[in-house]
Formats: C-alpha cells, sequence, structure tokens
C-alpha cells in the first residue's frame, strides 16, 4: 500500500482529463495504440486472452456481453468489438464516454460505477488496471457481481508489485496514484474479500514491460 501525506481525492477530476486528454490528444492515442503490431501491444495480448478463456469459463458458444468498467481511452472495448462482443464502456467522465462511442463504436456510459443505474447483466465485466486507483476495490467487485450473469466472469488485471518489486521501488507499478500494488495471495484475498471466486491467476511481463497480474474471478461454485 501506498503510505503518504498527498490528497488524491480529485487526481482524476475535469482538470486531469484536459492536461491527458485536451484537444485531438485522445483520438491520437487511440489511434496509435490500435495500431501497434501485436507483438508490441499490450491491449492485444490482453483481447487475446480473456476472449478465449472467458468464453470458455462462461460456457458462451459465441462472444457475448461485455461491461468494461473504467474504459479510459477504450481501446479494450473497441478491439473486444471486434472479436464479436456486445460492448458496454463505462467511464466516470462524459467525455470519455463520447469518445467511446465515437472511436470505439461501443455503447458507453459515463458515472461512477458505484452509483450509476445499469438495466442488464453481463457474461464479462472487465477492470484494466481500474483497481489500484480506488480506495474500497473490495466494494466495486462486490457491485461488479451483482451486475454478472450466472456463468459470468469478472477479469481483473492489477500491477504485480511482487514482481516489479525484485527490480525497482521506483518503478510505475508504485506510482504515487496507486494506492496499492499487489501479489497473488492478495489478489486472491480480495476476490474472496468481494464474495468472488478465483478460477485462474496469470503473471506476466507485457510488452510495455509492465509487471502484471491478470485474474479471472466468478461467483463460489461456479469454477471449472
Amino acid at each position: 500500500m501506498n503510505v503518504h501525506a498527498m490528497d488524491l481525492e480529485g487526481i482524476y477530476d475535469a482538470d486531469y482529463w484536459d492536461r491527458t486528454y485536451g484537444g485531438t490528444k485522445m483520438a491520437e492515442t487511440f489511434e496509435r495504440i490500435m495500431s501497434l503490431p501485436p507483438e508490441k501491444s499490450d491491449n492485444r495480448a490482453r483481447v487475446e486472452r480473456v476472449d478465449g478463456v472467458a468464453r470458455a469459463m462462461a460456457s458462451l458458444p459465441a462472444p457475448g456481453d461485455l461491461l468494461d468498467v473504467g474504459s479510459g481511452l477504450a481501446v479494450f472495448p473497441a478491439a473486444m468489438r471486434e472479436k464479436g462482443w456486445s460492448c458496454v464502456a463505462l467511464d466516470p467522465d462524459a467525455r470519455g464516454a463520447q469518445h467511446a462511442r465515437d472511436r470505439a463504436g461501443v455503447q458507453a456510459v459515463a458515472g461512477d460505477f458505484m452509483r450509476v443505474d445499469l438495466d442488464k447483466h453481463f457474461d464479462l465485466i472487465t477492470f484494466n488496471k481500474v483497481l489500484e486507483h480506488v480506495l474500497d476495490p473490495v466494494a466495486m467487485l462486490t457491485r461488479a457481481a451483482g451486475f454478472l450473469k450466472t456463468n459470468g466472469v469478472v477479469y481483473v488485471e492489477l500491477p504485480d508489485g511482487e514482481g516489479a518489486i525484485v527490480e525497482s521501488a521506483g518503478r510505475e507499478e508504485f506510482f504515487v496514484e496507486h494506492y496499492d500494488a499487489y501479489s497473488v495471495a492478495s489478489l486472491s484475498l480480495l476476490a474472496v474479500q468481494a464474495g468472488l471466486q478465483v478460477d485462474l491467476i496469470e503473471r506476466v511481463r507485457e510488452p510495455s514491460t509492465k509487471y502484471t497480474l491478470r485474474a479471472f474471478l466468478v461467483r463460489p461454485g461456479i469454477a471449472g
């Protein structure tokens, strides 16, 4: 866990969006990432793995309904749509949601996941590098479970602090905007506290060199 005296409450407010994605930067960054060759793209590797594993776990004969929480640039739902998934991108900023509609070609909702009303359930709910940015990841995962279909899957991707610390405590996995980084054990405990069961955890080194943990979670008793 990051321990410091900095106030991060407003770090992702409108000013953050303007500085990070203002003007044409969001569209340009989206196009650049989408055009990366597969061997250099974190997102393409993620999509290939999630598409295959989630469909098998949820016993889906074809791609189903996906909710991507904290969609940001929307490169993940855009690529999952190419695989045939029916995607909803959820982003706290209305401009991010509009970007997902315009560039990724998916449905989008603007709002706080802990408060927003969703009128459907999903085969797959994804949190790609999201939970380390929130104060109560247990509550967020617990709420996600309520939007799952019977055999639905929650996919979680988090910084692998256990892997990264071997290299350096100055790596981005430990940057100040991350409230925490994870180990295989702590990710498993996070799932259990949210009332979910771990079906699969993987440790990977991404093309960007990020140390990452990937986990596929289900309701207890559903795991294959």
